[in-house]
């Protein structure tokens, strides 16, 4: 379902050979139990005008974490926003449209820390589609 959350339960059902009612319960409990979070569509970001992608560190933190992460969150140019240990306090993946934008919004970051912005180049694991761990018989 990772590879393809639009496949129907019918062709589940024929590529795990397992039955419509056995696949249905199954993905019912796998979302009681929160391991499937949501369904969603991976977007292309060139293709909806976003060229440029953008990992953002941020240090130095100038005022409460609190009113940095409400900016955060109104930012839509920031797709992701990790709060981590170390030097840096937060990195923030962003996506905009041109350099003129990757301007504004370092801009707009600029009073709230120490800004350091990296373009990424490529992306050799674009993502990775995650299955449990398995522990070995011991």
């Amino acid at each position: 379902m990772q590879k393809n959350a639009g496949i129907t339960i019918s062709d589940l059902s024929v590529e795990l050979s397992l039955s419509r009612p056995s696949i249905t319960e199954r993905l019912h409990r796998l979302q009681e139990k929160g391991i499937i979070e949501e369904y969603s569509a991976r977007v292309s970001m060139s293709a909806v005008g976003r060229e440029i992608l953008l990992i953002i560190q941020v240090s130095g933190i100038k005022v409460s974490l609190q009113e940095f992460e409400d900016f955060i969150k109104r930012e839509e140019e920031i797709i992701e926003c990790h709060r981590v240990t170390g030097e840096v306090s937060y990195f923030l993946k962003a996506a905009v449209s041109n350099m003129n934008s990757m301007r504004l919004l370092i801009d707009r970051l600029i009073p709230y820390g120490n800004i350091n912005t990296s373009t990424v180049l490529s992306s050799p694991v674009p993502y990775r589609y995650i299955l449990p761990i398995v522990k070995e018989s011991e």
